[in-house]
């Protein structure tokens, strides 16, 4: 339609301001032809005489395409909750809440646009969602694959791709693992199938590689967050994607959480000076424990260089109920680390045993970085003539010289805190490891 068409509209209504099914056809063409703030002023005249559906939805539309996502959704959710299903307000709702970031309640908004009209397809969602168009919602045969791409991730490694470890591959099994594998006989005792087990130790040790290898284990989802996934600087938003982040956990169970930097999160809340953080923790609180939701099939795992920063509140039973140290790699996993990494790369009569036992308390990333100066020591070379130079046992015995174990700061001050603060046993571990007896 062009200008003749909307200046005929215009000058129809003049003689007959009350019709509204003419004043809906003028502001659908201006929307039509993305002139929003004329659009907005024609539904807004259709709302102030009528409740018209055509006129709110309309109003949504544009709304949504100014960016004003907040306004779309108001309007929206009022529409939705008055009980009328209708399939454009509710793909539309899922798109506003798309752009806020609200996953979860995207993903559940889809999916009821989904129930009255299977066949019902939008590419913006299906995109960022992964959701089946095609596929009926209530179709439990069909597997849905109903996701966050951002967030949710299917891994391919399991506990034979960690090597060592042992002790903390235990913990894991039997807090778990065991349940997920014999749910039958957890419920015979009452018990949930859920819960989390922190995870703490220097930087640099796998702690992340661990927690994404159980969920390859148990054939599992992941989903892994970090402090910045989560922290905004609007009040009340960071509560707000936490909640979205268990929610999403909560949708796909069996589901491992995995929480990195959980002591920024979650720290004491007697060292908060601004209620926003104690605010944020006591969210995370109740959503460790399921207030609002069920936290059934969902394994969280969270991930610290610093438990004694961590809030009490969070080690009690339901929460984080199992702490596990997590070391650097003995010696047998140090040499498995250093094969791995030199895999592919030019070397020469390696002495893996030798670097092993002169690499003692390196963490996985401090082996990373002493294969990088020798690589570096060896392009300098080959810059000559152009000849990769293959990696010797002395360049990487060099290279140990160069970068001593980073792991030696974090256990200075972990020993202080397993010898002078630790009534309940909690760091006895780390004792253990430096072989201090109690």
């Amino acid at each position: 339609m062009n200008e003749h068409t909307i200046d005929s509209l215009r000058e129809a209504l003049k003689h007959s301001p009350n019709n509204t099914p003419l004043r809906l056809l003028l502001a659908d063409t201006l929307l039509g032809l993305n002139r929003l703030e004329e659009a907005e002023a024609e539904y807004t005249l259709v709302l102030r005489s009528s409740n018209d559906t055509k006129a709110k939805i309309g109003l949504a539309k544009v709304f949504y395409r100014k960016g004003n996502y907040s306004a779309c959704n108001v309007i929206l959710e009022e529409f939705i909750e008055s009980g009328r299903p209708d399939v454009e307000a509710l793909t539309l709702y899922a798109k506003a809440l798309l752009k806020e970031n609200s996953i979860a309640r995207a993903i559940e908004t889809y999916k009821k646009a989904l129930a009255i009209d299977p066949n019902c397809f939008d590419e913006e969602l299906d995109k960022h969602l992964r959701v089946k168009g095609g596929s009926p919602v209530n179709d439990e045969e069909a597997e849905e694959e109903v996701y966050d791409s951002r967030f949710l991730q299917k891994p391919n490694i399991n506990f034979s791709d960690v090597g060592g470890m042992d002790a903390v591959k235990k913990e894991i099994e039997l807090k778990i693992i065991k349940p997920l594998m014999h749910p039958e006989l957890y419920k015979a005792y009452g018990k949930k199938i859920g819960g989390g087990i922190l995870l703490y130790g220097p930087p640099g040790c796998g702690k992340t590689f661990l927690a994404k290898a159980t969920a390859g284990q148990v054939n599992a989802k992941f989903i892994s967050v970090g402090l910045n996934d989560i922290l905004d600087m609007w009040v009340g938003n960071s509560e707000k994607n936490l909640h979205e982040i268990f929610e999403l956990a909560r949708y796909n169970t069996p589901c491992i959480l995995f929480i990195d930097e959980i002591d920024a999160l979650g720290a004491s809340r007697s060292d908060m000076k601004q209620s926003a953080g104690r605010h944020l923790i006591n969210q995370f609180l109740q959503e460790l424990d399921g207030i609002d939701a069920s936290n059934e099939g969902v394994l969280i795992i969270g991930a610290t260089n610093t438990p004694w920063n961590l809030d009490p509140a969070f080690r009690r039973p339901g929460r984080f109920d199992r702490i596990v140290f997590v070391p650097p790699p003995d010696e047998t996993t140090r040499e498995s680390i250093l094969k791995l990494k030199l895999k592919n790369k030019p070397t020469e009569g390696i002495d893996y045993g030798q670097l092993a036992k002169k690499t003692e308390h390196y963490s996985g990333a401090d082996i990373d970085a002493i294969i990088d100066i020798a690589i570096e020591l060896k392009l300098e070379s080959s810059f000559t003539d152009g000849i990769p130079k293959p990696i010797e046992t002395k360049d990487l015995l060099n290279a140990v010289k160069k970068h001593k174990a980073s792991t030696q700061e974090w256990f200075m001050t972990a020993k202080n805190f397993a010898m002078f603060a630790n009534d309940s046993g909690l760091y006895d571990d780390i004792l253990s490891y430096l072989k201090i007896k109690k």
